[in-house]
């Protein structure tokens, strides 16, 4: 069970910093048994005084009702309105700050995640030093990585390097007064809403940190090829609408990603093919390119201390992200141009989300530095 340290003024030293109040939001849609594990794995670690609320985007397995037999509060989002993990979030936070008003920080998790013990009092103490200090991020874990490839890869796409970082993932402690300063999340994206978060609340002032510890296990449950397929075409339209959105200098949000799904996803295989009659097949040596990318992605991952097999999975897969990743910007621009309201992409099941065993309502609490 994670430490806990009343509110007192006499808990701001220059030696002990302030003990800061945390609130924890959980978001998901569809997410059954993955779900319920993610909350237990929070009400085993924290006392019951600390504030937990689920929020639901219009989930049919289960999970609002599941959610609520473990007594944390549910809340469904308006139906009437597209579905957004941004909404969520927002909702999730809002609600707590209007009734926890001493809340210093939330704890955001999506709900096929579990919460990793230690976490909490690793990233309060992180946080507490720097006042400045935005969010503070951890190591994310694949729970099942060996389940096949594609949980392999979330598992590496995780590993980002430790220190001040650009952005957070969706799992992040993140200061409240931060996100009362940048109104929160985007409510209209449906993806990529973390950093462009992050990217607001860095023009503020405000920093990113990772830090090196272990922050919560996820569960990607991505067992077919056509569940990569899809994701690989969210990550393309995440890429287009973050640089619509922040690509002008001197933010230059994912201009060169941009650049680069244009290129090795739609330019070169079309030219090459297109060409290949006039120039007696001559143009498919452009093909061999994407060897060269390869071997960049290849020597860049082995840097980083990967596996020499891990590091050729990861760098195969990233040559074939490109042709989706391509479809995801076209559906973005498309989408844009015919004023369509975006939908989300998803890439998992439902699941039936078992019944849940009874359990006492969690309502607020303190995690000490």
């Amino acid at each position: 069970m994670t430490s806990a340290t009343p509110l007192s003024p006499s808990a701001s030293t220059d030696s002990q910093p302030k003990a800061l109040a945390i609130g924890f939001v959980v978001i998901g849609r569809n997410e059954g048994d993955r779900l319920i594990r993610g909350l237990k794995s929070v009400q085993l670690q924290l006392p019951e005084d600390m504030p937990v609320v689920y929020v639901d985007s219009g989930s049919t397995d289960g999970s609002l009702a599941a959610a609520e037999q473990l007594g944390v509060l549910g809340l469904p989002l308006d139906m009437t309105r597209p579905f957004t993990m941004a909404r969520g979030r927002n909702e999730g936070w809002q609600y707590l700050v209007k009734n926890y008003p001493q809340l210093d920080c939330i704890q955001f998790m999506d709900g096929d995640c579990e919460l990793i013990e230690g976490w909490l009092d690793k990233a309060a103490t992180a946080m507490a030093k720097n006042p400045k200090l935005a969010a503070v991020c951890g190591r994310r874990r694949e729970r099942f990585p060996e389940a096949s490839p594609y949980n392999q890869l979330a598992e590496m796409e995780w590993n980002t390097p430790v220190g001040i970082a650009d952005a957070c993932g969706g799992d992040a402690l993140i200061r409240v007064a931060a996100l009362q300063a940048v109104n929160g999340y985007r409510p209209d994206l449906i993806c990529g809403e973390e950093p462009e978060m992050c990217i607001r609340m860095r023009k503020l002032g405000w920093f990113i940190e990772r830090i090196d510890a272990d922050m919560t296990r996820h569960d990607a449950a991505m067992h077919h090829f056509s569940q990569w397929w899809k994701r690989s075409i969210r990550g393309g339209w995440a890429v287009a609408e973050g640089q619509a959105l922040h690509g002008k200098a001197p933010e230059n949000y994912m201009v060169r990603e941009f650049k680069s799904g244009w290129l090795w996803g739609a330019i070169l295989p079309t030219v090459a093919i297109a060409l290949a009659p006039f120039t007696f097949g001559l143009s498919l040596l452009l093909f061999l390119g994407y060897g060269l990318l390869g071997w960049r992605i290849y020597q860049a991952r082995l840097s980083r201390g990967d596996s020499p097999q891990a590091t050729r999975l990861y760098a195969f897969y990233c040559l074939m992200f490109k042709l989706p990743q391509a479809i995801g910007q076209w559906n973005y621009l498309w989408t844009k141009w015919s004023g369509k309201t975006a939908q989300l992409i998803e890439y998992k099941a439902p699941q039936s989300a078992a019944p849940a065993a009874s359990s006492n309502s969690t309502q607020g609490k303190t995690v000490s530095p």
